[in-house]
């Protein structure tokens, strides 16, 4: 583990304290940068990684308000000697956006679109601006740009213009180095450069270094690679190329300089699209037909074997094979686009295939590949896989016998990966289940990357085809260039910075491939921990490791479709209040040495304050990290022995104080309407001041289906009466009962007191949560036995019966059972009366999909009788922002509401009058009904109220 910010003889300054002006570093830098400055050991955790394996702790995060704090900020650094690191999104797989010294958040205030000029087809931006934003902005002009990596919803143009990035469309519209214009640069010895052809911009020696070595720069890159991304591009700035200065920097990974501006260069966007979809044997005979696909002009052709498609609904789309070709076409028309598609099919030598022409279609296809980095990360049978090999590329016509030699490779080290990648430019992705918290897995991990090097360079392939080089292969570049080429690069770096601090250790005098591994700094034995966690073996280390950084739920702006996460990051884009953020934040408290104090840290507690346990990242996050649990087994750990939070005793336990509140329930509204009372209630509580108390109802679900007759024979499902349907919305309970009746199935409430534990797990009392779910256990004995389902009305308490209950009693058979006897009230439905037809509403339908029925439900069988009942219309997704206790907490009001406006709100604006308002969830129809005034209702109240004999809705 040796000093990378000394590999470039940059000398690492003293650092104090880092508080109060104590450090001389961080007094100059808040002195002389507008931005923002942080020493403290959130804003380092959160920057120690990025998408790779690697991790490097930097001293310090600056957020740049302009150019000019850019060009503050590295004199400030050079001054002191402390490297610095530009960073984007913090998606790149070779941890070049890591550093030792002071890490440049380009993010946070240089991320506007600055000009666009349709007729030139150029837009001038910033760095920190994402790609999805610039291509907004552009579509207008019928415009786009061209590369787009399947992290384009997050990724910036800093960040793609530092690794020369490419994405699916590269095939018709190159890498991010062939559409860049004009950068303006600042330099580590405070130059401010603007790069261009002719070599405009180029520090001085570039060009004499360049023409005084053309031999070795014409001979000594490999021919016919469209996707050679390894080292500098010292043959842009040949003369035959025209000296191009700002396509060399591309790729630089941030070691030369600092982009503050980029112009960059438009394509016209096709006004329709196709995809041809073509099935294989396997994955090399997919490999050897893409280059004969290319002479059709086609705009992707992207490849993946069937071990990557684990959906059975993508299965079920795709044709024939065991692995696919994705060949995208554009045309003026959508039968232009059509028809070009069908001549791919035509020409393609497929077992089988198929043209999809429809919008969705296209989208749930392309989802899985852009998923396919996050899908990667687990073997189909479970096991960790790691990048470091993402990217390699080959000529395309060497693609298919590349592919078998390295499918063999994998086989003698006892390795196991899934190849998927960009097949028309020979670019290769895969995770490879290195185990590299083992030290012989590290061991293995550098003779594989070693061998694969040789095979990659046998084939007249490059060590990276899209992500760069970073930490993770530039050890391995004398392989591929031979060390004359690569001495070259060494002379380059130190034109451009003679003082080595630019991002030091990546690309030239590189830190080791096994060093700096994030792995290491993970205790060696597993931590204590409450949740089975049975999709990582027990182990919390590994859960947490399941983040590898690719950030989807960083995703700005209005969300669309059903995704969920993550509510937080777009109420207030900050890193900490993602999932990754706090999954970050997790691996540096396991870690111990930036977040020291363990599930004590006041770090990690404010970084899960804002998290909703929505459970959004449980579905929507490739990998599956499940911060909800996360965040109670950390509140669990944080406070036990101390006294918690006041909403943590009202909220969390009102299963527990809502019976004993019942009988006087028209006492306690009364009361609630008197201002100074209810003030007083929030305040003892914890309860945000803006909120109004929820009425509790007269008569509780229990109360009246106690007092009801018995229905005749044997229940064939029993209605489980949570806390919120049971206390506030029992007309929920009632209409279920009537319609499952109605619809011949009788039903009962189960015997007991029972409750699934819910608001004991959101608050982080897990020995309470085991209580009361022991408790409930034991009361569902007789109803287990009898096993009829359970039909929970409530999504958040069919989603803790279903996952969180047996995983805090993983030894108990009996909470296996439970869960796999929970039903929504649509699922049961359909299961118990398939036959039953609903009444006819025909109307259309606004609301929400409740976000844990999103993630662990699901809601096809709601989706199949709202069909049938005539109720027509999407539901919004995301998360209404109330997320059971989480809206009400003192402090939390203002995230609430923005969740809230992120889809919910504008959905139900929109709605035409006469719209059905939907929601199965009792938070989703509090905070419409305490921030829209409107009422929104469960599905069974609509069925219920349309029932014959029932009065009209």
């Amino acid at each position: 583990m040796g000093d990378h910010g000394q590999h470039d003889g940059v000398r690492r300054g003293k650092r104090g304290g880092g508080r109060g002006g104590a450090d001389p570093l961080e007094a100059e830098l808040r002195a002389a940068v507008r931005g923002s400055v942080d020493f403290g050991p959130s804003a380092r955790a959160l920057t120690t990684m990025d998408a790779s394996n690697h991790r490097r702790v930097p001293v310090a995060v600056v957020a740049p308000r302009d150019a000019d704090d850019v060009a503050a900020a590295l004199e400030v650094c050079r001054a002191h000697g402390v490297p610095v690191v530009a960073r984007g999104a913090g998606t790149s797989v070779g941890g070049q956006a890591t550093g030792t010294g002071v890490v440049l958040d380009l993010t946070r205030h240089l991320r506007a679109v600055l000009a666009v000029d349709p007729e030139a087809r150029t837009a001038t931006v910033q760095p920190g601006v994402v790609l999805d934003r610039l291509r907004e902005a552009v579509r207008p002009h019928g415009l786009t740009f061209g590369p787009d990596p399947s992290t384009h919803s997050r990724c910036t143009l800093g960040g793609m213009i530092g690794n020369n990035a490419c994405g699916a469309h590269s095939v018709a519209w190159g890498t991010t180095a062939d559409n860049v214009h004009e950068l303006t640069v600042h330099t580590y010895r405070g130059a401010t450069l603007r790069l261009g052809r002719d070599g405009r911009g180029a520090p001085d020696g570039v060009t004499d270094l360049v023409r005084n070595h053309l031999a070795a720069i014409r001979t000594g890159f490999p021919p016919g690679l469209p996707r050679r991304i390894s080292g500098y591009a010292l043959d842009a700035l040949l003369p035959e190329r025209g000296t191009d200065v700002a396509r060399a920097f591309c790729g630089s990974e941030g070691t030369l300089g600092v982009v503050s501006e980029a112009v960059v260069r438009l394509v016209e966007a096709p006004a329709a699209r196709a995809l041809a979809v073509l099935g294989y044997a396997d994955e090399g005979a997919a490999a050897e037909a893409a280059p004969g696909l290319l002479p059709l002009g086609p705009l992707t052709v992207e490849g993946m074997a069937l071990d990557l498609v684990r959906d059975p609904a993508a299965r079920a789309r795709l044709p024939r094979g065991a692995a696919w070709l994705f060949a995208e076409t554009g045309g003026a028309t959508p039968a232009e686009a059509a028809a070009a598609a069908r001549a791919l099919l035509r020409a393609a030598d497929a077992l089988d295939g198929a043209v999809v022409t429809d919008p969705a279609g296209q989208r749930a296809l392309w989802r899985v590949r852009e998923d396919a980095a996050g899908t990667a990360t687990r073997t189909p049978e479970g096991a960790e896989a790691w990048p470091g090999w993402e990217d390699c590329a080959v000529p395309p016509a060497r693609l298919g016998p590349y592919l078998r030699d390295f499918r063999a490779l994998l086989a003698a080290h006892g390795l196991r990966g899934t190849p998927y990648g960009h097949f028309g430019e020979g670019c290769v992705h895969v995770r490879i289940d290195f185990r590299l918290a083992d030290p012989d897995g590290v061991r293995r991990f550098r003779r594989f990357s070693e061998e694969l090097a040789d095979l990659v360079v046998a084939h007249g392939g490059s060590l990276s085809g899209e992500h760069g080089d970073g930490m993770a292969r530039a050890e391995l570049l004398p392989r591929m260039y031979g060390g004359e080429l690569v001495g070259l690069f060494g002379r380059f770096k130190d034109l451009w910075d003679p003082d080595g601090g630019m991002n030091p250790g990546v690309l030239v005098r590189p830190a080791r491939l096994d060093e700096n591994l994030r792995f290491d700094v993970l205790p060696r034995t597993p931590v204590d921990v409450e949740f089975a966690y049975p999709d990582d073996g027990g182990d919390f280390r590994a859960a947490v490791r399941r983040c590898v950084g690719v950030a989807r739920c960083r995703v700005e702006g209005p969300g669309t479709g059903a995704d969920v996460m993550c509510p937080s990051f777009r109420a207030t884009g900050e890193e900490r209040h993602s999932t990754r953020g706090r999954a970050r934040l997790l691996h540096e408290m396991l870690a111990g040495e930036v977040v020291a104090d363990g599930w004590r840290s006041p770090e990690v507690r404010d970084a899960l304050d804002l998290c909703l346990s929505c459970k959004g990242c449980r579905s929507d996050c490739p990998v599956g990290v499940d911060m909800a649990t996360y965040k109670a087994e950390f509140l669990h750990h944080h406070y036990a022995g101390r006294l918690r939070p006041a909403a943590h005793y009202a909220m969390g336990s009102l299963p527990a104080l809502l019976p004993l509140a019942a009988p006087v329930a028209p006492l306690l509204n009364a009361a609630a309407r008197v201002r100074p009372l209810a003030a007083l209630a929030k305040r003892a509580g914890g309860i945000a001041a803006e909120r109004d108390l929820p009425e509790l109802a007269r008569e509780t679900f229990r109360a009246w289906a106690a007092r009801r007759p018995a229905p005749p024979g044997a229940p064939r499902a029993y209605v489980w009466p949570d806390t919120f349907t049971d206390h506030f919305t029992p007309s929920v309970g009632r209409a279920a009962v009537t319609v499952l009746e109605a619809a011949g199935v009788p039903v009962a409430l189960p015997p007991g007191r029972v409750c699934c534990g819910l608001t004991y797990v959101s608050t982080g009392r897990l020995d309470r949560a085991r209580a009361v779910m022991r408790r409930t256990l034991d009361a569902l004995g007789p109803v287990l036995g009898a096993g009829a389902p359970l039909v929970v009305l409530e999504p958040s308490c069919a989603a803790a019966l279903r996952t969180d209950l047996p995983e805090l009693l993983p030894g108990d058979p009996r909470a296996r059972a439970v869960a796999a006897s929970v039903r929504t009230f649509a699922q049961a439905l359909e299961e118990l009366a398939p036959d039953w037809r609903p009444p006819r509403l025909d109307r259309p339908v606004a609301g929400q999909t409740h976000c844990h029925q999103h993630a662990v439900l699901g809601d096809a069988a709601e989706r199949r009788l709202r069909e049938r009942a005539g109720l027509v219309g999407e539901l919004s997704g995301g998360c209404c922002g109330l997320a059971g206790n989480f809206g009400f907490e003192r402090g939390h009001h203002d995230v609430s509401v923005a969740c809230a406006e992120d889809r919910l709100l504008p959905a139900v604006r929109a709605a035409a009058p006469g719209t059905e308002l939907l929601a199965d969830g009792f938070s989703c129809r509090t905070q419409l009904a305490q921030l829209a005034g409107r009422r929104a209702r469960h599905l069974a109240e609509v069925l219920a109220g349309a029932l014959p004999g029932r009065p009209a809705p």
